[in-house]
């Protein structure tokens, strides 16, 4: 575990942070902006719980243990120093969120239209939490062009956003208050 006494270090103050290998790397890197792409997605979720009930609040408080455990993967490199024993992301917990959306989408009928976020004001929050989950995944796909990481990471940012996009349907009344995209709906 970490144990947190000060809270500033003045370590990165000429643009530099510490990797839990010991490590430093420029605060620009593209492993940098995975993790922080992964944390603003936590955060995200973070806001969601205060309109999640139940089940629901208890799968986002699963899933954002499981980004703390993908900021700890990222931030021990795979091929780098004490990499051997470091906390990764497991098929464990993508097969977890496969069984969740598959439970979640079950109840849902199919989809005729895009969905535009809105509804609920859980499906809303879940929707940009979909969206910046989205946006992190991304951010691990660039960073894995160039750097090895787990491919376990890459299925489970890949997932969640399946999963946050059926628990905002399932929040706007299973799906029957989606707000639908009606293309070209606004032309003159």
């Amino acid at each position: 575990m970490v144990t947190l006494s000060k809270i500033y270090t003045k370590t990165g103050d000429l643009g530099e942070t510490g990797l839990g290998d010991g490590s430093r790397i420029s605060k620009a890197s593209l492993r940098v902006a995975a993790i922080g792409a992964v944390d603003e997605a936590n955060s995200a979720i973070g806001i969601a719980r205060l309109d999640a009930e139940d089940d629901m609040d208890a799968m986002l408080a699963r899933i954002q243990n499981d980004l703390f455990d993908l900021g700890a993967d990222l931030c021990a490199p795979e091929d780098g120093r004490k990499a051997e024993g470091r906390l990764r992301i497991a098929g464990s917990q993508v097969e977890r969120l496969e069984r969740e959306i598959d439970v979640l989408n079950a109840s849902l009928s199919p989809l005729t239209s895009f969905v535009l976020p809105g509804g609920t004001a859980l499906a809303a929050h879940l929707h940009l939490a979909r969206a910046i989950a989205r946006r992190a995944e991304c951010a691990l796909v660039e960073l894995s062009a160039t750097e090895q990481i787990n491919p376990e990471a890459l299925r489970y940012a890949n997932r969640l956003s399946d999963h946050l996009f059926v628990m905002a349907r399932t929040a706007n009344n299973q799906g029957m208050g989606d707000v639908l995209w009606v293309p070209g709906k606004n032309r003159d």
